[in-house]
């Protein structure tokens, strides 16, 4: 199984690509691939944009990269509520290519945190009503509240216990349906 681990961030320091970094090192011999939206930054979508260049290359390799996964890990930072910036422009131009949806229908792991109680809510909450219209295939989603006091950021681990196996227990169910599908 391909296991595709995506933070909705172009932060260096962001905390959701630590959190999607620990939760793809906890698949035994999938192989993983972390990715940074940085090299897919690309200009703000806009139609006329479009007309004059088509969809940038950066969105065409992003959806490759879906594409060729059996599993995503997408961990969403919220940024007013929503997703950040730099998430919503790929996934704006990825939604332009042609006869496609964004995720293809790979199912996903939906994951957030944030340094307050809410544990990015508002954006699982946008991103799971909004995905789905989208090819997104969200078979769990994970939350984790106060991000400083519940990763462990020396071991890059989640330090609450009941968190990390809920997160644990999630995956385990999640590799389970996919080793069901690949037979």
């Amino acid at each position: 199984m391909k296991v595709l681990a995506i933070a909705g961030s172009n932060s260096d320091a962001s905390m959701n690509r630590q959190l999607v970094a620990y939760a793809s090192s906890l698949f035994d011999h999938e192989e993983v691939e972390v990715i940074d939206l940085n090299p897919f930054e690309m200009p703000i979508y806009k139609h006329e944009r479009e007309l004059a260049g088509g969809v940038p290359q950066e969105a065409k390799d992003f959806a490759s990269k879906i594409d060729g996964a059996d599993l995503l890990l997408v961990s969403l930072p919220e940024h007013n509520g929503t997703y950040s910036t730099a998430f919503k422009n790929v996934f704006d131009w990825v939604s332009r290519i042609k006869d496609r949806t964004v995720f293809n229908q790979v199912p996903m792991l939906l994951m957030s945190t944030s340094p307050g109680g809410r544990g990015g809510a508002g954006v699982l909450e946008a991103a799971s009503k909004r995905f789905p219209s989208h090819g997104g295939n969200i078979v769990e989603t994970f939350s984790l509240p106060f991000f400083n006091d519940n990763f462990d950021k020396a071991a890059q681990k989640i330090s609450n216990d009941e968190k990390d196996s809920e997160l644990k227990d999630k995956i385990k169910k999640i590799a389970a349906i996919e080793t069901l599908l690949e037979k």
